[in-house]
């Protein structure tokens, strides 16, 4: 048996050895070690039907994707867009499980961090509120005192926006005071409504002598206002509670350019501004996205702004001739604009291109010019002017079959405000559920169009269907043709469609103005840390009616003939000035890790002397008592008591300003550290003290008063 088990694999091995041997012989080259996908297939049982299905699935897929990519739309007259693009909500939802598409659901703004604060802060509040804690008792004598600080006094939406909200808040128990950094004419709205204004100058340290612990809050308006920021960075200022509202857009836009350029340094500079903010505030929720770079956890979003309407009503006025002309439109042209969400997703094309297919069946309603052209004109208003979305469009309107010139794509960073002033109807082209009233829409209402929008809710808060718009299905976006052709008769906008346009804008005018208030009151109570002085505002439910329903716009009437002023441009002129005082001016010598321990140094040194010297007084004055001393008479005994008497009785207490009026100035003599009471020095009675600082060279100067 064991010969047996031996020889038969000699054998074998002999047998394929010389098998092998002799087809090396013949081919030398053709001896290739097999790889283990050949082995798999011919040594391995294969299911070959679940193989061609999984094959074919792959090719189902590379299919679906090529028919909604725009890029690799076919130009024949064969294919067409116009049986591929019936898709419903749940189409929708399928592509975007495959990944093929986005609709923008992920695209949200939360606070969370703020909000976090905010919530442990009122669980505190309430563990040691009086109820809890006895002892910590309020004696109100004073309301909570807020200034605002402005870059100017010209007249433009934020200073609207600021006095419609100071004018409310002042309803609910607060007072204000508004600096600002030029004059202008808005500075007798502020008087009008009872608050005072001062102008300061933030580029002479010396000038902005304003003592801002008087009040619990600042508000700033605009980055423009970043000069009198040098004050609330130094001490006593730094832990004031500082709101700052940013409108404008020209700062994110720059901050690429400095971290292309490698400009770390003013990067980090517009950072430490925005770190020393408790709460930047912005009326949108687009820009906190943008500004991303200088988040540090303390954006917040109070959404509501009258500068749609501002700018609807600024280029109507300097527009009063006909703009249609200009714009290359026929007087008989009916003119549709296609606009969508400011966030430009991947599946936005899609969404306008099933609007412009709901559109194609109303291109028969309308007649055709002298050259047999159709007197509708589609506008999507899309996209900015360095993306390709204008070729993608052309594409998906000639796989529509429209015909050439109908359909034309417009950037909306160069053309919106006149492609909407010129519309006749405008149709919102996407289906996001967005966190707050789209502008662009809210902006056709203020220019007095007809709007189409799809039923979302909040589009849905704000229109009512058939009132101030119109409405069709989210789900059926087939519906759209039907209020299309309500909306038009023989090719002109009914009278119907009129009437909602002029209830639109005056909706539209004092659109979200409630929002904007009560979330300025709401983040007011959770940013104050009011002490027990201060009397605590009403509840904004105690607002009156009117202060919540519109902007002040009556207030801005009589400075309606005031200058135009594009606030855009006027942002980037700033950061050009800027950045040209920054490139000037000489970099001080940064603070090294030691220059805390050696200031904390000092002090302690200077209090042990202090603490020696009271102790060698005291014993020279117990030395002194118990030293014989001699008896005088009797009449020197009486003089000298009297003479205690009379400076006893000149002895009271008065007050600084009586102090000063009779010549003897009251010092109050405190260590500081900072540049932030420095223009008090030597100017009134209070801030007189000792204050140590660094020179450039290091060497320590005492200061006093």
């Amino acid at each position: 048996m064991g010969s047996l088990e031996t020889g038969i694999p000699l054998k074998r091995n002999n047998l394929f050895r010389s098998f092998s041997s002799v087809r090396t012989e013949r081919h030398p080259f053709s001896q290739r070690p097999r790889s283990r996908f050949s082995r798999f297939l011919l040594f391995k049982k294969l299911d070959y039907l679940q193989w061609i299905c999984t094959v074919a699935v792959f090719l189902f897929f590379v299919v679906l994707f090529q028919m909604f990519l725009p890029g690799s739309v076919e130009k024949s007259g064969n294919s067409s867009l116009q049986d591929n693009v019936e898709v419903s909500s749940g189409d929708f939802k399928f592509l975007k499980e495959m990944g093929v598409l986005d609709f923008g659901e992920d695209i949200r703004f939360e606070p969370s961090k703020l909000l976090d604060k905010f919530q442990r802060e009122a669980r505190e509040a309430i563990l040691y509120s009086p109820a809890f804690n006895r002892t910590k008792q309020r004696f109100p004598y004073r309301k909570p005192q807020l200034a605002m600080v402005f870059a100017d006094l010209l007249v433009d939406s934020q200073k609207l926006l600021m006095v419609t909200v100071a004018a409310a808040l002042q309803e609910i128990g607060y007072e204000f005071q508004v600096y600002s950094l030029e004059d202008g004419p808005v500075h007798d709205v502020w008087r009008t409504i009872g608050i005072p204004v001062t102008i300061i100058q933030a580029f002479d340290k010396t000038g902005i002598v304003v003592d801002w612990l008087n009040y619990d809050g600042i508000l700033v308006n605009s980055f423009e206002a970043r000069g009198v920021f040098s004050c609330f960075v130094q001490e006593p200022f730094k832990s004031l509670p500082l709101i700052w509202t940013i409108h404008e857009r020209s700062l994110a836009t720059r901050s690429r350019k400095y971290i292309s350029s490698g400009r770390i340094d003013l990067l980090n500079d517009w950072k430490r501004i925005f770190n020393r903010s408790s709460v930047v505030v912005f009326p949108n929720y687009i820009l906190p996205m943008i500004y991303s770079t200088f988040d540090v956890g303390n954006f917040f979003v109070i959404p509501g702004t009258p500068a749609e309407a501002w700018e609807a009503d600024t280029v109507m006025a300097l527009h009063k001739d006909n703009l249609r002309v200009k714009m290359g439109y026929e007087l008989e042209d009916a003119v549709i604009a296609i606009v969508g969400s400011q966030f430009m997703y991947r599946g936005l094309w899609l969404e306008h291109a099933i609007i412009l297919q709901a559109l194609l069946p109303v291109l028969s309603d309308f007649p055709l010019d002298n050259n047999s052209n159709s007197n509708l004109k589609i506008v999507v208003l899309s996209g900015d002017s360095t993306s390709n979305y204008g070729v993608v469009f052309e594409e998906i309107a000639i796989n529509l079959t429209y015909p050439s010139g109908i359909v034309k794509h417009k950037a909306i960073d160069v053309d919106a405000d006149n492609i909407l002033s010129t519309a006749d109807l405008v149709i919102y082209g996407s289906f996001l559920e967005e966190q707050s009233f789209p502008e662009v829409l809210m902006k056709a209402m203020c220019f007095e169009k007809p709007i189409i929008a799809p039923d979302l809710s909040m589009i849905r808060k704000y229109v009512d269907d058939r009132v101030n718009g119109y409405l069709f299905p989210k789900e059926n976006p087939k519906f759209l043709t039907q209020v299309i052709r309500q909306v038009f008769s023989n090719g002109k906008l009914s009278s119907l469609a009129h009437n909602i346009a002029s209830i639109g804008r005056s909706t539209a005018r004092n659109l979200m103005v409630s929002e904007t208030v009560e979330g300025y009151a709401s983040l007011l109570v959770n940013v104050l840390k009011l002490p027990s002085e201060v009397a605590p505002p009403k509840d904004v439910a105690e607002m009156p009616l009117n202060f919540k329903e519109k902007w002040q716009w009556h207030l801005f009437e009589a400075l309606s003939n005031s200058t135009y002023i594009n606030c855009t441009l006027r942002s980037y002129t700033f950061l050009d000035k800027f950045e040209q005082q920054w490139n000037n001016a000489p970099k001080d010598r940064p603070l090294s890790a030691d220059d805390g321990p050696f200031l904390y140094s000092i002090w302690e040194e200077e209090k042990n002397i202090e603490i020696a010297n009271a102790r060698k007084r005291k014993e020279e004055e117990e030395l002194k008592d118990r030293s014989d001393q001699s008896h005088g008479t009797w009449e020197e005994v009486y003089r000298s008591a009297k003479r205690a008497d009379r400076s006893k009785q000149d002895l009271h207490e008065r007050d600084e300003g009586e102090l000063e009026r009779t010549g003897q100035p009251l010092s109050i003599y405190e260590p500081y550290f900072g540049e932030g009471t420095w223009p008090f020095l030597h100017l009134s009675s209070l801030y007189r003290g000792i204050g140590l600082y660094l020179q450039m060279f290091g060497v320590t100067e005492i200061i006093l008063g």
